[in-house]
């Protein structure tokens, strides 16, 4: 009989002081009023969830928003402390939260340490004001290593930074510049992502009356080429599409994720993955608080992948990461050798020079990795329609770095 599959644990908190324009997670400005009930709406919810985890360890908890890092330290423990009593937690556990440059006192870290936080993000973005004030943030570029250092002060061993790239208007000077200023805080990990357009956003609005002129896609592709060589002359790794760590400060709870594993999703909004089917629970806060009231739990829908599905699913997120994968890992999962299932989609990208099949892993090449939403939607296309499936709603394949 297999041991029960380790566990991660996210946990959304939905609350901004201010939702930027650019974004469309769930979340929302000016509900101090309910943050007392979602904190009870998610411990409940968690201990619902204990009889249905039977055996399975904790390996990280990740708070993600949102921005976490605005919630009460106190409404933080406790969650940790019923996920804790949930099932066991790993002595080792990685247990992270999201946090914005400025707004996290020294006490408050010093007490989300104690409690077994031992890795944040703080959003930085930029190090430029103008930049900040077009996206929306609440903080100064001072604040960024202001944070930084009173983590550091706290014991908390990792620190992330968050920057964007590809702004309007912005040059590749900028872009270096705020390259340059983030790694000298020396953070333990960077995650780099490109301004991205979402419909229905207020960013989008500007757009489309004309008042914001996106960067081009040239012009993106190559600040990303840029940072990749920075970064790799300044000791970081890439060890994912938009991520680089210096050795051992890699996101041990993010590779669940693109490695296929378990994840609880709590809270409103939260998605998670258990046992092959994934599920999505109810999205506005004070829904999410009804329904785990009513309920337990507060899951809105949950779907079990078809086999075509499952295996584009897998493959786009086996490929985000710099090491790639053995193929003969596919086929344990999903019963059928790599190349009978994809190899049409996969010959066309390894001619493109987008794959590479050295040392036995099949990898992105550095031109895959601005292309692979490209690479994804081809062997998407190719799955759905072996399965006589209709095809997906796709969005465009550019820079495969976002």
């Amino acid at each position: 009989m297999n041991a029960p599959r380790p566990l991660a644990v996210y946990v959304h908190i939905p609350f901004c002081v201010r939702v930027c324009g650019y974004c469309d997670f769930n979340t929302y400005a000016g509900m101090d009023a309910v943050k007392d009930a979602y904190t009870a709406a998610v411990v409940g919810e968690i201990e619902a969830w204990a009889s249905h985890i039977p055996g399975r360890e904790v390996t990280s908890i990740a708070f993600g928003g949102g921005t976490p890092g605005e919630m009460p330290p106190e409404s933080l423990i406790a969650i940790i402390d019923a996920v804790r009593a949930a099932a066991p937690l790993a002595p080792d556990a990685e247990i992270s939260l999201e946090a914005n440059p400025g707004t996290t006192s020294a006490p408050a870290l010093r007490d989300l340490a104690g409690a077994g936080v031992n890795r944040i993000s703080f959003g930085a973005q930029s190090f430029h004001a103008s930049e900040l004030a077009f996206l929306d943030r609440v903080h100064t570029p001072e604040a960024t290593a202001a944070s930084l250092r009173l983590a550091r002060e706290a014991g908390i061993p990792s620190i992330n930074l968050d920057l964007m790239y590809g702004l309007p208007g912005q040059t590749p000077a900028d872009w270096q510049a705020t390259l340059r200023h983030a790694l000298a805080l020396v953070p333990d990990h960077l995650s780099l992502y490109a301004l991205t357009v979402e419909p229905g956003t207020p960013l989008d609005g500007r757009v489309e009356r004309g008042e914001v002129t996106p960067l081009d896609p040239d012009g993106v592709a190559a600040m990303y080429e840029v940072a990749s060589e920075h970064l790799a002359a300044a000791g970081y790794r890439q060890y994912e599409l938009s991520n680089w760590a210096r050795p051992g400060h890699e996101s041990r709870h993010n590779r669940v994720y693109w490695t296929w594993g378990d994840y609880l999703g709590i809270g409103a909004g939260a998605h998670g993955f258990l046992d092959g089917e994934r599920f999505e629970n109810v999205a506005h806060p004070r829904a999410y608080i009804d329904a785990v009231r009513r309920d337990g739990r507060a899951i809105a829908e949950a779907v079990r992948p078809a086999p075509a599905t499952s295996m584009s699913d897998w493959l786009a997120l086996r490929l985000r990461l710099a090491e790639g994968f053995d193929p003969a890992e596919f086929a344990a999962t999903f019963g059928e050798p790599l190349e009978s299932a994809a190899g049409p989609p996969l010959d066309a990208c390894r001619a493109a020079d987008l794959l590479d099949d050295s040392g036995g892993r099949l990898r992105l090449t550095p031109r895959g990795r601005l292309l692979h939403n490209e690479v994804a939607v081809r062997v998407m296309l190719h799955l759905q329609e072996r399965a006589g499936q209709s095809p997906a709603p796709t969005r465009g394949a550019g820079p495969g770095v976002a």
